[in-house]
């Protein structure tokens, strides 16, 4: 089986939650990852999605630098579309 990880940096100008994550995260830079795998039995290349994460901090006290946990594509594409929109006034 034929897997590809994209990385990509975004960049969340105010603080934000998703579901599955606990408490707020702070507004800056994060990466995001997204794993796929070839889908074989085609007669042209393609890949289908098998997860996407997200690289944050380590919890406070517990001795790691970061940790990684997996996030819906659909609510993080959503975000950051609101997050891109100008203030309505």
């Amino acid at each position: 089986m034929t897997t590809r990880m994209n990385t990509e940096m975004v960049t969340f100008p105010h603080p934000f939650t998703l579901s599955g994550i606990d408490g707020v995260q702070p507004a800056g830079c994060y990466r995001i990852e997204t794993e796929e795998v070839l889908i074989e039995s085609l007669s042209f290349v393609a890949y289908r999605r098998v997860s996407t994460s997200i690289r944050l901090p380590g919890r406070p006290g517990s001795g790691d630098l970061e940790q990684v946990v997996d996030v819906v594509p659909e609510e993080l594409t959503a975000i950051l579309e609101r997050e891109s929109r100008p203030p309505q006034r």
